[in-house]
């Protein structure tokens, strides 16, 4: 089993929604071959570098459903905010992702917000 830290990031530069995180569907059979893989998310902090509030939607596709984890979340102008560690009953909160999800981003606003994970990939196997 290895376990592998990454810190994904990306500026929200559309109102589109848009791909963050895709976790690899297993594929042992595969050159080189693609081992089990869950993701175990203990960070996602926003920061709203603009002088205007920006609503942002967070939510997971998994066999074609799709979950969100945050919906319309208010991040103020001028503010960075951690959406898992926060005081309002989700401190010390995580998001697991299993293989093929996908997590995605929405904001109501172009250009406005960054999100920085950080994350850990658990491969389950010999690589």
């Amino acid at each position: 089993m290895a376990n592998i830290f990454k810190g994904p990031m990306l500026d929200v530069t559309s109102t589109d929604l848009t791909t963050l995180i895709t976790v690899p569907t297993a594929n042992p059979g595969a050159t080189p071959p693609v081992m089990p893989t869950t993701v175990i998310i203990k960070s996602f902090i926003v920061c709203n570098d603009s002088g205007s509030a920006t609503l942002l939607d967070v939510q997971t596709v998994r066999n074609s459903a799709t979950f969100k984890q945050f919906h319309q979340k208010n991040i103020a102008a001028g503010a960075t905010v951690d959406l898992l560690n926060q005081h309002d009953g989700i401190t010390g909160g995580m998001i697991v992702l299993q293989e093929s999800d996908v997590l995605k981003v929405q904001a109501n606003a172009a250009n406005q917000v960054h999100i920085t994970v950080a994350e850990m990939e658990v491969t389950k196997g010999q690589l």
